[in-house]
Order: C-alpha cells, then sequence, then structure tokens
C-alpha cells in the first residue's frame, strides 16, 4: 500500500515538490543549512539533470518546481543526502534540542539512522502544462511575502523570485520556459 496519493506521474517531467522538516522544525534559519541544500541541487545539476524552474527556501521547508531523467531517483538522492549533512552541521554547532527532535521523530521501526531530518514524501505534482506551472511558481514566490517575511518577492533572498525578476540568483534557474 503507498504512503501518499502524490507520485510521479511521468518521471521526466517537470514537477512541484515540497520537502517540510520534522515537526516544522525552523533548521533553515542557518545560512550553512541553506548552503547545504543549494550545494546538494548545484552537484544534481552538474551530474544528474537536475533542472530547477523554480524554488523558495522558508525557515522549516522548502518547495520546488524541478525536472530530471529520472527525478524520484534524484530527489531521494536530494533528500538523503541533505538530511545527513545537516544532521552533521547541527551536530558540529551543539544544537542540541533540534538534534533531540529529530531522533525523537524518527519512527520506532527504523535502525538505518539515529534521526529523522525530512518528513516522508515530497508530494510531488506533474506540472500539466504552461499555466500550472506559472500558478506553482507564483505560489512559491509568494510564500514569504504571505508569512509577512518580505514585502517584495525577489526580496526573500532564498527563492528564485529574483531570477524572474531579472536579477541574479543563487542557483541556475531555467526561465528559458518563458521564450518556448
Amino acid at each position: 500500500m503507498s504512503r501518499s496519493r502524490y507520485h510521479f506521474t511521468e518521471p521526466s517531467r517537470p514537477h512541484f515538490l515540497t520537502c517540510t522538516v520534522v515537526d516544522w522544525l525552523p533548521v533553515f534559519t542557518r545560512q550553512a543549512a541553506v548552503e547545504i541544500v543549494l550545494d546538494s541541487w548545484r552537484h544534481l545539476q552538474s551530474h544528474d539533470g537536475l533542472k530547477l524552474y523554480g524554488y523558495v527556501i522558508l525557515e522549516n521547508h522548502l518547495h520546488a518546481v524541478a525536472q530530471a531523467p529520472n527525478l524520484p531517483s534524484v530527489w531521494r538522492r536530494f533528500k538523503s543526502f541533505t538530511a545527513r549533512e545537516i544532521i552533521d552541521l547541527l551536530e558540529t554547532k551543539g544544537a542540541e534540542p533540534l538534534l533531540k527532535r529529530l531522533r525523537e521523530a524518527l519512527k520506532a521501526h527504523r535502525s538505518d539512522r539515529l534521526h529523522q531530518f525530512w518528513q516522508e514524501g515530497s508530494h510531488p505534482q506533474g506540472i500539466d502544462g504552461e499555466e500550472m506551472l506559472r500558478q506553482k511558481l507564483d505560489y512559491i514566490h509568494q510564500n514569504p511575502v504571505k508569512r509577512g517575511y518580505v514585502d517584495c518577492a525577489e526580496h526573500w533572498r532564498w527563492s528564485s523570485a529574483r531570477d524572474y525578476a531579472g536579477q541574479e540568483g543563487l542557483i541556475e534557474v531555467d526561465t528559458r520556459w518563458l521564450t518556448e
């Protein structure tokens, strides 16, 4: 039986994805934790054909619209790598209250690790055309605005809104679909 009603429909087409830290813990308030996510995406872009159409990283979750030749495998590796690296970072920084919560979140039947970082699943939703892509990108970019963190989407540092406003972003984002 499947854990979720969300599935990668066609693994090679773009999908809207959400990754949430267990218990909505605010881990991405640390620049170093965000850099782990960005570095992982850069690596996957260079080595696995990952295309990012948009993203936002908030304090306890992220959204992305992404595509890869085998997106389920690429995204699984992304979550595994970032979880391990961020847990290592938290251990290095002595963030014991967060680490304790991540240990407690681990399901009792799991024995392959000490911590659970990401919630299970990524809620993948296949993108069914330009209108849906625009809607998901707008949702992604407006997320920090709706939360009251910034007044203008491109002012949120950890988002692709800058790329779509003609400014330089933090990571390569494919905006070419706009002209296709």
